[in-house]
């Protein structure tokens, strides 16, 4: 059988701050004592993005990638190599069009017949040195022969034909790591989910869910897009400049050592502008988080906010935190956008330099014009995968900021290991506490040495102020948290030797803030035991008075509820979920003030339907009104976290207790006289 009204798995872990212990406040959220609060907002991503181990722990996740990445690795250099050699190609190209314009303009000014060094001679004796080292360096100049087309078609066809192979690398390339990114990304996300079981309830009680929601979604998507735009052009670029870098050696050494100025300039400028730009990467998600949670807060409690009147607090609230999350977003955006114009600046100072050295090389003989193009191009693609990664770095910097804050969640402190002990076959539901110590915060202890033994198939009522720790000990026994100290156990095995799936598979219950799921009434009802035939579902329906309600509406059973649940009543929505609980069978019952929220009318048929749904088990009744629970086989009344009063409703008002108070202040108007008291208590007596 399977829990109906389930919150998330916890415990809690006393090595976690003080702060993720302590009980929420009351919020639009959920109540105070209830599995449904959240803490304040903060905590999370104050800290500064620390960029090396988080950069090298974001890598680690490719590592079940790896045969991909190396596949990528070696796609890319076979690429960068074909690209990389276009250049070299083409200044062969530039040097057959020159040879052949140069060959032409000297027919008429030599002698005929006189070959190239004979020409480089003549122009020495005759004082024109400068021409006369520039010819040469172009020892394939035939005097009177103009463009060889066919050797100048040759290397154009290389070129296309290198660039072609090298396009097409390239795109496989981004098309492979496109599937290796997006599947660490699948992985991390199903890494966080299921991380999100293993969390203990103190963990969210004090996050903000639209923080921890941000954290999810909005940090995982950043870390995709982070992931998909920069390493395939990091890839890239890195080899592309060691690529660049060996053919601009093997051209000229001396402009290469000119062109290898720009990188420490370019090294300084990143280092300088990225320091300031990750902190503020960090701030800008941490402050995206906190927006979102103090959105989906008012927007969840919109209805609380509109009745006390508190928009213009809201309205507030949400232009603070609008106008930290732009400053922050408009600091990390500008500083990191300096970046690309300052590379740029200092890569043109680097191609005027190689221009004019080149310029004077070829005058002086030493290179010829087609190297000097091709170094001049090679410097540019030098100077551009630099550009590329330092305008990478804001990127990678949001993305480093993001997968951190993701980090903080899978790092979180886990609930204890689960138990391989076994429960009864067929579990009665005998209940035993003994000597139960329990808080949230070490320092404010809530429940101390509690004991108390519940029979199978009794009603237990549970009464008493508001922060008594009523739904803290039905909690301790759906074990969403774990004991300071002492026992409980069901059947006699203690239920934390049990693991918490098989302990909750015999545990129902129904909890006064209502929870639907989108999708049709049968669905809804069908959640509380999977594959459920359709006539064990309206039988449950007709059991808890659903079935009554269901036949006035257009589709019936197969009526979808919407997200917020709008087109059933409060009521319906109860014993909707009565229903699922009646379906799912459990052995033990939690009701948590099931009838707090509806009407007088509606609650006749709650009681009703919860009657049959405790028929034969033992319940745990958490309960305000005093008048829904005089037929339990046990009241308890709690105050501080301690039993205070046992017994039944007679009993009780005959003590003059603390139950007779509470009893006497819900109604006043109908105090039992000393006669009906002196009955009670001659029935207390038989």
């Amino acid at each position: 059988m399977s829990t109906t009204e389930e919150t998330t798995e916890a415990t809690t872990d006393p090595a976690q701050p003080k702060a993720a212990n302590e009980r929420p406040k009351f919020g639009p959220q959920g109540r105070r004592g209830g599995p449904m609060g959240h803490g304040p907002m903060g905590g999370a991503g104050e800290k500064a993005v620390n960029f090396g181990p988080s950069m090298k722990r974001l890598i680690g996740h490719l590592r079940p990638q790896r045969v991909a990445v190396a596949i990528v690795i070696v796609v890319a250099a076979i690429g960068v190599t074909f690209n990389v050699l276009g250049p070299k190609v083409l200044g062969h190209a530039t040097d057959v069009i020159f040879t052949g314009v140069v060959g032409k303009m000297l027919v008429g000014k030599v002698p005929p017949g006189a070959t190239i060094q004979q020409v480089i001679a003549a122009m020495r004796a005759a004082g024109q040195d400068k021409l006369a080292d520039m010819l040469s360096s172009m020892p394939d100049v035939v005097i009177g022969q103009g463009i060889d087309f066919d050797k100048l078609f040759y290397w154009l066809a290389l070129a296309i034909g290198l660039y072609v192979i090298g396009a097409l690398l390239m795109w496989l390339n981004g098309w492979i790591l496109a599937s290796v990114v997006q599947k660490t990304v699948y992985e991390m996300r199903r890494e966080v989910a299921a991380k999100l079981e293993r969390l203990p309830l103190s963990y969210f009680d004090g996050q903000p869910r639209g923080e921890l929601l941000s954290r999810v979604t909005n940090d995982i998507d950043n870390v995709s897009q982070s992931l998909q735009q920069t390493l395939s052009q990091l890839l890239t670029s890195l080899l592309t400049v060691i690529g660049v870098l060996v053919m601009m050696l093997t051209v000229s050494p001396l402009l290469t050592v000119i062109a290898l100025v720009s990188i420490p300039i370019s090294v300084g400028v990143v280092a300088v502008i990225g320091k300031q730009s990750q902190k503020r990467f960090a701030a800008m998600w941490k402050h995206t988080g906190e927006l979102n949670g103090q959105i989906e807060e008012a927007y969840s409690g919109h209805a609380l906010v509109k009745v006390f009147g508190r928009q213009p607090e809201v309205n507030k609230t949400f232009h603070e935190k609008n106008e930290e999350l732009y400053k922050a977003a408009f600091g990390a955006q500008f500083i990191s956008g300096i970046i690309m114009p300052v590379m740029f600046f200092v890569g043109n100072l680097s191609y005027v330099l190689v221009a004019v050295v080149g310029g004077l090389r070829v005058a002086a003989g030493q290179l010829s014009l087609g190297d000097v193009q091709a170094f001049i191009q090679y410097s540019r693609q030098f100077t551009q995968p630099l550009t590329q990664i330092a305008s990478m770095a804001n990127l990678l910097q949001s993305g480093v900021a993001s997968a951190e804050r993701v980090f903080e969640v899978l790092d979180a402190p886990e609930m204890s290991a689960e138990s391989s002990g076994t429960l009864p076959a067929e579990v009665e539901g005998r209940v035993e506490f003994s000597d139960v110590d329990f808080s949230y915060n070490p320092d404010k202890p809530l429940i101390e040495n509690l004991n108390l033994s519940v029979l199978p198939g009794q009603t237990v009522a549970i009464v008493g102020p508001t922060g008594a720790g009523k739904t803290t000990l039905v909690n301790l026994v759906m074990r969403f948290y774990e004991l300071n100290g002492g026992r409980i156990t069901l059947d006699g095995v203690d239920i934390s030797a049990v693991p918490r799936a098989d302990l909750r598979s015999n545990l129902g219950m129904v909890l006064q803030d209502t929870w639907l799921f989108h999708g049709t009434i049968r669905d809804n009802i069908a959640y509380g035991r999977p594959g459920a035939s359709d006539e064990d579902i309206k039988a449950a329906a007709k059991a808890t008075y659903v079935d009554r309600f269901v036949h006035v509406l257009p589709e019936g059973y197969d009526t979808v509820i919407d997200e917020e649940g709008s087109n059933v009543s409060v009521g319906e929505k109860q014993l909707i979920t009565i229903a699922r609980a009646f379906l799912a069978d459990p052995a033990l019952l939690i009701l948590d003030e099931a009838t707090s929220s509806v009407d007088t009318r509606t609650e006749v048929l709650v009681q009703k339907a919860m009657g049959a749904l405790r028929k034969g088990r033992t319940s745990f009744v958490i309960a305000h009104r005093l008048s829904t629970i005089r037929d339990a086989d046990v009241i308890l009344v709690m105050e501080q976290g301690r039993i205070v009063e046992k017994g039944n409703h007679a009993e009780l008002l005959a003590a003059k207790g603390a139950y007779f108070d509470l009893y006497q202040s819900q109604f006043s108007g109908a105090v039992p006289d000393d006669e009906e008291i002196a009955a009670a208590q001659a029935a207390a007596r038989v």
